[in-house]
């Protein structure tokens, strides 16, 4: 397991944006926007806490919303094992995820994916 977790990470590491996206049937996803390399230790995502006294600069600043913008569970995984966030017009808002290990191969410019489009996570 060990071995699989080496070749995801160097995989995503030959990820950069703006790169497009292809998944497994050959659909264009869409670009990369943002590569995030794994944590092993990444454990779990705590949504940051607004003080109802602070300032308004500290309020909006606390509802800013964090990588990835996706389920507790979900996002504890993302930021374990590595992800891709690409912009696509495939997903309602405008976003998808992909986990290092959904990447097959990175060639020729293009992130080839070994899942359809429709087994990326989308945006929240």
């Amino acid at each position: 397991m060990k071995q699989q977790g080496t070749e995801q990470q160097a995989a995503i590491s030959r990820v950069t944006t703006g790169m497009r996206v292809i998944d497994t049937a050959g659909v264009d996803v869409g670009t990369v926007d943002l590569v995030q390399r794994g944590d092993p230790n990444a454990v779990t995502v705590q949504a940051p806490t607004a003080d109802p006294g602070g300032s308004l600069d500290e309020l909006i600043e606390s509802a800013a919303v964090e990588e990835p913008d996706v389920p507790a569970d979900l996002a504890a995984r993302l930021l374990r094992t590595g992800y891709l966030k690409v912009s696509t017009e495939l997903a309602r808002t405008g976003a998808v995820y992909v986990l290092a290990d959904q990447i097959a191969a990175v060639t020729d410019g293009q992130v080839r994916l070994g899942v359809g489009v429709g087994d990326l996570p989308p945006e929240e």
